[in-house]
């Protein structure tokens, strides 16, 4: 039987490959065996994965039990919710205060640089999904913690704070993406990457939009970034921007919203299935249940999209149709 391995499985298993540390590798493995299609064809592959996994999960409890090493310790922040974005930038940029206005995590929140230490993760709601924000440690060549850019390396994508009101604000967010870099990830991602690299989706949050002149200074900003990075203005003191950082980190993500009904009842609204953009019906119907998938003859498609025809509302299509953002599918089997 033919393994027809998922679009999530196999961009679990090349991050699996291109990790670089234990936890990363412990990680990739865990969503590797979460999202692999489970049935006869998989069965052997599940318990390579299985092995390896528990290999690792040995070495790293030989590792513990020896002491800590010498390099920078890695936290790792378990994923939950549709994704995981990471906040980084330059110290007092204002990325605890973001995350405190955006989710119902309570970091810190001091005037002085480097109140984090350590991962702080929140959710977010946008619309009807949860997306994971994990404030870091400031950035800092200097005085910033070394596991800061293995941390975004891990992350979904990142989130770079700048502060618009700093008198150094070109160098604040340069020093943020060459820090990043240096950790072999290419941000905004690239056709071809380089041998150990990864590709992360990157945005630009220009925060504290209400400080006097920072309008103008936003101006400025996105004529030299705008083509490089997606920009968006907030402030977490007044709320100004927030909507729109939050559709910005969804569509930065690259996923769609999937809801399913049965025949003859209406479609359950309230917990969609969340895919990566480009899946198509068959993955839909792994994510419901192997045996659905297993079985699947064909689908019927009602589309929520601003614009959409009326004609695509119950047309029948094949498993390999690919969805879209809020469709509602109905499984045949």
């Amino acid at each position: 039987m033919p393994a027809n391995l998922t679009p999530d499985y196999l961009e679990a298993e090349r991050a699996y490959k291109e990790a670089t540390s234990l936890p990363e590798k412990i990680a990739a493995l865990e969503h590797m065996l979460a999202v692999i299609p489970k049935h006869k064809g998989t069965d052997r592959l599940q318990g390579d994965l299985k092995r390896k996994l528990a290999k690792l999960k040995e070495e790293k409890e030989h590792a513990r039990k020896a002491g800590p090493a010498r390099g920078a310790p890695v936290y790792h922040v378990e994923k939950e919710g549709a994704g995981q974005v990471a906040l980084a930038g330059a110290p007092n940029t204002g990325k605890s205060a973001l995350l405190r206005a955006l989710t119902h995590a309570t970091p810190e929140v001091a005037d002085y640089p480097f109140t984090t230490r350590l991962p702080m993760p929140g959710m977010m709601r946008f619309e009807d999904v949860q997306i994971q924000l994990v404030d870091l440690p400031p950035l800092d060549p200097q005085h910033g913690e070394a596991w800061v850019p293995q941390a975004v390396r891990m992350a979904d994508a990142v989130a770079i704070v700048v502060d618009l009101h700093a008198t150094d604000l070109l160098d604040e967010i340069e020093n943020s993406v060459t820090m990043i870099e240096k950790a072999k990830i290419v941000l905004g991602g690239a056709e071809t990457l380089p041998y150990g690299h990864v590709a992360k989706p990157a945005l630009v949050v220009a925060n504290k939009v209400d400080a006097p002149g920072a309008r103008e200074d936003f101006e400025a900003f996105k004529e030299m970034y705008a083509g490089r990075f997606p920009l968006v203005a907030v402030s977490a003191t007044t709320g100004e921007g927030l909507d729109n950082l939050r559709r910005a980190v969804f569509d930065l993500l690259s996923i769609i919203r999937v809801y399913t009904k049965e025949p003859g009842k209406k479609p359950d609204l309230t917990s969609p299935f969340v895919l990566k953009d480009g899946a198509t019906v068959a993955d839909l119907a792994g994510r419901v249940h192997k045996e659905i998938l297993a079985h699947l003859k064909h689908a019927r498609i009602w589309s929520q999209r601003a614009g959409a025809h009326s004609h695509v509302d119950g047309m029948m299509v094949h498993r390999d149709h690919v969805l879209a953002d809020r469709d509602i599918v109905e499984l045949h089997t």
